[in-house]
């Protein structure tokens, strides 16, 4: 049997640190980020050093096995508010409770108010912390507590807001002056479009609260800038600064920097094509005809009232328990009722003689893309007896071939709005938005629209499954030469694109994505067209033509930054790269910069002309 160290020592008890106050006070700072300055710091309790309750996770595990964790608590709170008054540090001092913690010290006498009291610290200056991941049974038991502590000019902030406990209800019933967002939704909030939706969530009940947002974990420069940019009120993580028994007063030059960095972030575009996006509900709204329904025990007699009452009724759907199990087509139905004796000989019989018994069923939340597999398919009943669309299984209504083939159009439509659905890059919206932020912001930037020379041609030699693959490699050449936090990249539509520069060397970015571009796309053409130095077709007027090779080219823009950018509109700035564009597909190097103030005064001036000579 191994003996012990001689060096070994059992681990204290809860109760041993306490009475010898064996615990250390770490601060990490809360940063504004409207002006990069530190508004408090969160008091944070460590173990002896060096021991195994060093950390807090070993620390409270061992206080909540030994039953103390209470006495944690209070204990923890009166070491960070002495070593914080010692720092002598100005601003605000988070303390964190648990919610056990708040109830059992609100029925003591030495309460969490007494306790501030005690020790002289000013009530003012301190925030309440209510962390707690368990459930919490009622919150009204503490509410008092909370309210007598908001009396003495205390604040109140819900902490590790989105997980376990800290929800909704809590902030309803609670209403704290400040919410702390859970690290789980910071960290790489710039490239994940569902974290930044959930924040944006947040903010906006927030801002009808009435409640202060802290963005907890930001680690990356560009976490905070999209937070910053978000209007988040302030952040805490490594990014400003570690825990530490003696935290820096200001925040750190890098840190400083990035709250003050002219660029705008990129805001993370969620991919809104057909199969992700909740479009396919929008699309069954859309084509779903109203449409009363026939029991199973319904006769043909019925069918043929039902019909002759309802002219426009293209079909009726039998049902049994609201879940349908046939399709009566009106036409078919009405050419056979009128051969000779076919009323009296069927007229009593059951409707599911001359029924579809196996009709084509849509359910409302059925993706878009689903139906566009639909019509797609070698099944095309639809088009003749049209659809019956359901509800959860139970009937909802009926639907025709033509207004799914709509249905399905309008909404992709819609989609490319947002997101090409070939290269998944935001549409139309997201570039018009990411102008106007970029405007409003009056920050510099390049707008450059892209465009490749000789991809008609290509398209109608190649085809279309060709072209598109030439689409989606000038797509991941441009991307390739952003830098995913200044730069926005956009498809407008086609072999059109559009890039929101706002690196400092764009123009050497663009002119690398040419020579790329130039380069790889020779690699899409047939060997004899290679040779040859590209293909023969007809330009627009039909005439015979000889096409070099696919190409890309690109007007730039400058909009300088701080020059009242606001005057200028998104369609202005679009405007005018669409014209840089034009004359850099007659330039040898496929590139060209304009400047936007010059730019869009000479289109007005063209427009004004324009208008002038209409009128005269």
């Amino acid at each position: 049997m191994q003996s012990r160290s001689p060096l070994a020592h059992p681990t204290p008890s809860i109760d041993d640190l306490i009475a010898r106050r064996d615990l250390n006070a770490v601060f990490q700072p809360i940063v504004d980020f409207v002006d990069g300055t530190i508004l408090g710091y969160e008091g944070l309790i460590r173990g002896p050093v060096g021991s195994p309750l060093e950390s807090p996770f070993a620390l409270f595990t061992k206080a909540d096995e030994e039953g103390r964790l209470v006495e944690l608590e209070r204990t923890a709170a009166v070491v960070c508010l002495e070593a914080f008054a010692r720092l002598d540090y100005e601003g605000k001092l988070f303390l964190n409770f648990s919610a056990g913690a708040i109830c059992e010290l609100a029925c003591a006498s030495d309460d969490i108010l007494g306790l501030l009291r005690a020790s002289g610290f000013d009530i003012r200056r301190v925030v309440i912390e209510l962390t707690e991941q368990s459930a919490i049974p009622d919150v009204t038991s503490f509410m008092p507590a909370i309210a007598a502590l908001r009396t003495e000019g205390a604040q109140f902030a819900l902490d590790d807001y989105g997980t376990a406990n800290a929800n909704m209800n809590l902030w309803v019933q609670l209403q704290p002056d400040v919410i702390k967002i859970d690290r789980f939704f910071i960290h790489e909030i710039a490239n994940d479009p569902l974290k930044f939706e959930a924040v944006r969530a947040m903010q906006q009940f927030a801002s009808a609260s009435g409640a202060r947002l802290v963005a907890e974990g930001i680690e990356t420069e560009a976490d905070a800038i999209v937070l910053r940019d978000m209007g988040i009120a302030c952040g805490q993580g490594f990014f400003f600064g570690r825990p530490h028994a003696k935290p820096p007063r200001s925040v750190a030059e890098k840190a400083r920097d990035a709250i003050r960095a002219g660029h705008i972030a990129v805001f993370p575009e969620a991919t809104r094509n057909a199969s992700a996006s909740p479009s396919g509900g929008m699309a069954s709204a859309k084509m779903l005809v109203a449409a009363p329904a026939l029991p199973r025990t319904a006769t043909n007699n019925d069918v043929l009232e039902l019909f002759n009452r309802l002219p426009d009724l293209h079909a009726v759907a039998v049902v049994e328990h609201d879940e349908p199990v046939a399709l009566i087509n009106r036409r078919a139905f009405m050419d056979r009722y009128a051969l000779p004796y076919h009323r009296e000989l069927f007229g009593k019989r059951p409707c599911l003689q001359f029924a579809n018994a196996s009709p084509v069923v849509i359910e409302k939340s059925m993706t878009v893309e689903q139906m566009a597999k639909l019509l797609a398919s070698d099944d095309q009943r639809y088009l003749a007896d049209g659809f019956v669309i359901t509800d959860n299984g139970k009937y909802a209504g009926l639907g025709t071939g033509e207004n799914l083939v709509r249905a399905v159009t309008e909404v992709r439509i819609e989609a490319a709005r947002y997101a090409n659905p070939l290269t998944f890059l935001p549409g139309n919206i997201p570039i018009s938005s990411h102008i106007a932020r970029l405007l409003g912001a009056d920050a510099g930037f390049h707008a450059c629209y892209v465009d490749l020379n000789h991809f008609k041609p290509f398209n109608d030699q190649y085809g279309y499954w060709q072209g598109d693959e030439v689409l989606k490699f000038a797509a991941a050449v441009l991307a390739d030469v952003c830098d995913p936090t200044r730069d926005f990249l956009g498809h407008v539509g086609g072999d059109d694109f559009l890039i929101l520069f706002q690196s400092e060397d764009c123009l050497e970015r663009a002119s690398r994505a040419i020579d790329t571009f130039n380069e790889g796309a020779q690699r899409f053409y047939a060997p004899e067209d290679r040779i040859a130095g590209g293909i023969h077709g007809e330009d627009r007027h039909g005439n015979p033509t000889f096409f070099g090779f696919v190409t890309m080219a690109i007007g730039c823009v400058h909009v300088a930054a701080g020059g009242g950018n606001a005057r200028f509109t998104s369609e202005e700035i679009a405007s005018v790269a669409a014209l840089a564009k034009r004359r850099a597909k007659q330039e040898d190097s496929g590139i060209v910069l304009l400047d936007a103030q010059q730019s869009i005064h000479l289109l007005h001036e063209r427009i004004d002309a324009s208008l002038s000579t209409t009128l005269n």
